[in-house]
């Protein structure tokens, strides 16, 4: 009974510890942009003046295009990050399948991080805007989940010669 409980617990500690890795991984080497800088906020009159106005207009007009920018990086960032995780997500959920015969507890720890890092690229594709990336990492999240489902709960067994 304890050497059960150990192998759940291992399977869910492996499966968390693979998606932190490959997130931490993109991550550390493929960084987000950074985010735009403003000037500190001055402190206004209580009666500027035309010129004033109109520097502080284009001081804020110079930051919204700052900031437009900065989304447009960064939604291409997320798309970017969910393809990579996506990618990785399907190595990982083929390596299960391959380690599935010789150890499962390692071959469901691994299953379990592939599916958890494909949690990730679903959410980094939401984040992205872009809907055309999100349905393929749903899509491919549908087949992954259809085709390991059958695999493993209702494929019968592999008879050995």
């Amino acid at each position: 009974m304890e050497s059960q409980v150990l192998k759940i617990v291992y399977t869910f500690f492996l499966g968390i510890i693979i998606s932190l890795f490959v997130g931490l991984g993109i991550r550390t080497f493929y960084a987000p942009p950074e985010p735009p800088q403003y000037p500190a906020t001055q402190i206004t009159k209580a009666n500027p003046t035309d010129e004033e106005i109109a520097k502080q207009q284009k001081q804020q007009e110079e930051q919204e295009r700052a900031f437009r920018a900065y989304e447009e990086q960064n939604s291409t960032y997320n798309r970017n990050v969910s393809t990579i995780a996506l990618v990785a997500s399907v190595i990982l959920l083929g390596a299960s399948l391959l380690l599935e015969k010789r150890n499962r507890v390692l071959a469901n720890g691994i299953l379990l991080g592939g599916l958890f890092t494909l949690l990730y690229s679903i959410g980094r594709g939401f984040a992205s805007q872009d809907t055309l990336m999100t349905f393929i990492a749903v899509t491919v999240g549908l087949a992954v989940a259809l085709v390991l489902g059958y695999r493993r709960f209702f494929e019968p067994p592999s008879r050995q010669a």
